[in-house]
């Protein structure tokens, strides 16, 4: 698949490429493997035996950690160099990053979009016998100790599935070149967010996965800058109709913060909007008391990010800790999961502050 991509133009950088380079004889990588493992690891060459290193490390958790540490940060030192390359030698590069261990690493939310190729067990298994010459209990072991499905599914933007032909999976990958990823790479390069619709649909039982995989990413993005970040709008209440956008709340602590964001966000996917302020509400209220019933439109003031992938439309509302508009994104989830019979209209706003008020609810709990 990196093939494809780069014959279509992209930048690849193959982790398993950059693996096998950094243990190469010579190499500070090898030496510190034989270190840890030991000269039977090693061919008549002198070479990397990788059958046999994986018949030790992949045998119990704390010989597969070992590895790891010897060869992640080699990884991730090249990979930087590369990128930086890459980025020196063309303007504007779509990067291509093929990372096996991709889950494993805890890497996923650091991009802004995650393709996972998967096969079942069996056709990896005979895969790695066909290709890697490895015996079928070393192979089941690898895979084994590798993510499962269901972590892997929870990182995916795109899930291709890669059980057939080689010819498959290229067809696959060009339709997701020329329909997603080449969409989403002009779209940053100009600074604007991808076109959604506006029509309303059922609920979509995926919504609240694809939520957390965006929360992950910019929960990443923001790191401390960002109080919390929060899944809200219609599609955050379980049952009901919305447009299929994600909304998700940054809440910092001013709107300068918010602002200094803009880099990250648009790192991750997300560019700025000219959008700088929600609708104000006639005594807009707040748990914060020195936001309490303030009639100030200053404080529905916000910053607007919207995702640039045309594949997962997602709406980023910045705004600030206590304000009137960050307290109610929170409240009117909050509500009308607790309300399913209720139904926002132009007195929401009042109605979902009467039920704060008659049941304590607080943004924390």
């Amino acid at each position: 698949m990196s093939a494809t991509f780069s014959e279509l133009g992209g930048i690849v950088v193959d982790g398993d490429v950059i693996a096998r380079e950094v243990v190469e004889p010579g190499t500070e990588g090898l030496a510190s493997l034989v270190e840890a493992f030991g000269d039977g690891i090693l061919l008549p060459d002198g070479a990397l035996d990788r059958p046999a290193l994986a018949a030790i490390a992949f045998s119990d958790d704390e010989k597969r950690a070992t590895l790891n540490g010897i060869v992640h940060p080699l990884v991730a030192r090249r990979r930087s160099e590369l990128i930086s390359g890459a980025q020196e030698a063309q303007e504007n590069p779509v990067i291509i990053e093929d990372i096996p261990l991709l889950v494993e690493s805890q890497m996923a939310p650091m991009f802004p979009l995650v393709v996972i190729v998967h096969a079942d067990v069996e056709t990896r298994v005979a895969r790695l016998l066909r290709h890697r010459g490895f015996s079928e209990e070393d192979a089941r072991a690898r895979i084994a100790a590798q993510a499962s499905e269901e972590q892997r599914r929870a990182v995916a933007d795109v899930w291709l599935d890669n059980s057939g032909s080689a010819d498959e999976l290229v067809e696959r990958a060009r339709t997701l070149w020329h329909t997603r990823i080449q969409p989403f790479a002009h779209n940053l390069q100009a600074g604007r967010a991808a076109h959604s619709e506006v029509r309303l649909i059922p609920s979509d039982p995926r919504w609240p996965a694809q939520a957390e995989l965006i929360l992950a990413r910019l929960r990443t993005a923001c790191g401390h800058h960002a109080r919390r970040v929060d899944h809200i709008g219609p599609t955050a209440v379980p049952g009901m109709e919305a447009r299929d956008v994600i909304d998700i709340q940054v809440t910092v602590a001013s709107l300068e913060v918010a602002d200094h964001l803009a880099g990250a966000l648009l790192g991750a996917g997300y560019p700025g909007t000219p959008t700088t302020e929600d609708v104000a509400q006639p005594a807009g209220r707040s748990t914060v008391s020195e936001f309490d019933r303030v009639d100030d439109d200053s404080l529905w003031r916000k910053r607007l990010y919207c995702s640039a992938d045309p594949g997962r439309p997602t709406h980023v509302h910045v705004r600030v800790e206590g304000w009137p508009g960050q307290q109610f994104a929170l409240l009117f989830v909050a509500w009308l999961t607790a309300n399913p019979q209720a139904h926002p209209g132009d007195d929401a706003y009042q109605r979902a502050w009467e039920w704060a008020d008659a049941t304590g609810w607080r943004p924390n709990g």
